[in-house]
């Protein structure tokens, strides 16, 4: 049997890093506190990225570290001696665009794989080719290619492919944007991007103008890019939330392995699909893979983006039929939850006894972040980084399927 595709998760510190690789990630792909190109992230500090390769190893997976800005001279007085610290806290790949970064870690660090980044907008086969000369194990490509154009890259290149298949795009091509440099002085190819393609600007309309693009969802092609070749799927979000990453890993970790194991049903991919749309702050789209983008990809106006209430807690025990759990967002007795584990567990349940810190009875959780108690007879274990989420409020009708 060919292995299986990698699975590739964002991680913008060390907690997300062990809940995406818990809830399935094969590998995650992370940032140190110099060269990346999210510098707002938290990032992580030499000593955390040594925890988190230690972590990953011990588990059998991978850490995957961006350095991957556009250098200029300032930038070279410290990386190669940076190179070679976070070789030696244990990463596995580096995720890199500038041909000297590229040209270095090959002839001093050949033990390391050496991706070329999406920052390098590689769109075609004899591109890649190139790059496999110098050295490159893996290219990632860009966002705006279609299947057919991804098909023949897989079938001419001699090394791993890499596609993103789930999160934010970029306006201007795989992240290649002045916009932020000339309206805010912030450089996005420097790790400052200030999203100015998501503003709103004066149109002279009565409605005004945005150009952000709809976020990316392949799951229903996922099946097609295993069958092309594609060796990794990537998933962007360095700088979202536990519970989006929990459920966007965990939910692509059961449709690959329902893909390989060939049990994937149209339900199972009716559920899928709704628990990555419901998760999602924006709408999203498959972009390039099937035609060409257009207007139906982009917002232009009107656009919303309401941040999402449906995560409801974060578990930190359960004994004796008590769930211990930090609060997260106002939910009452009556309600419909949902508990989803790292194992792939989903158990649903009317919230029937609800507890304070004190053990006092409550009818309603109202104040984030305090510790909370619900009364649910499980016959299985729970998991650290297990998770509440709401399926419907007392009030609300049965839905056709669980999420």
């Amino acid at each position: 049997m060919m292995n299986k595709v990698e699975l590739l998760s964002p991680a913008g510190d060390l907690e997300r890093l062990k809940v995406t690789l818990l809830y399935g990630a094969d590998a995650v792909y992370i940032g140190g506190q110099k060269y990346s190109l999210r510098a707002n992230a938290n990032n992580f500090s030499l000593e955390e990225i040594k925890e988190g390769c230690d972590f990953a190893h011990k588990l059998g997976k991978r850490v995957h570290l961006t350095l991957n800005i556009v250098f200029h001279n300032e930038d070279m007085d410290e990386v190669e001696e940076y190179i070679g610290q976070v070789v030696e806290a244990g990463i596995d790949a580096f995720i890199v665009s500038d041909p000297f970064i590229i040209s270095y870690i090959k002839t001093n660090y050949p033990q390391v794989e050496v991706h070329l980044s999406t920052q390098n907008s590689t769109s075609n086969y004899k591109a890649i080719e190139y790059f496999a000369k110098e050295g490159v194990d893996r290219v990632v490509l860009a966002r705006e290619l279609s299947k057919k154009q991804i098909t023949e890259i897989v079938e001419k290149s001699k090394v791993d492919i890499e596609v993103f298949i789930h999160g934010a795009m970029c306006t201007c091509f795989s992240g290649r944007c002045a916009l932020s440099n000339y309206v805010t002085n912030r450089d996005a190819n420097r790790g400052g991007c200030a999203q100015v393609c998501r503003f709103s600007f004066e149109s002279g309309e009565e409605k005004e103008f945005t150009m952000a693009l709809k976020d990316m969802n392949m799951a229903e092609y996922i099946q097609d890019l295993i069958e092309i070749g594609v060796r990794s799927f990537k998933v962007e979000g360095r700088m979202r939330s536990l519970y989006y990453l929990a459920v966007v890993i965990g939910t692509y970790r059961e449709l690959i392995d329902r893909i390989y194991d060939h049990s994937l049903t149209e339900e199972d991919m009716k559920v899928f699909q709704e628990r990555l749309d419901r998760v999602a702050n924006r709408e999203t789209s498959t972009h390039y893979f099937m035609k060409e983008a257009d207007y139906t990809d982009q917002y232009y106006s009107g656009r919303s983006e309401l941040s999402n209430q449906d995560y409801l807690g974060q578990v930190i025990s359960y004994e004796d039929g008590l769930l211990k759990f930090y609060e997260r967002n106002y939910f009452e007795v009556g309600d419909t939850v949902e508990l989803f584990t790292p194992k792939g567990d989903h158990i649903e349940f009317v919230v029937e006894e609800l507890f304070d810190k004190e053990m006092n009875p409550e009818e309603v959780a109202r104040h984030p972040d305090e510790i909370y108690y619900l009364k649910i007879l499980l016959k299985q274990e729970v998991p650290e980084y297990s998770m509440l989420k709401v399926v419907r409020r007392k009030n609300e009708s049965v839905q056709s399927s669980s999420l």
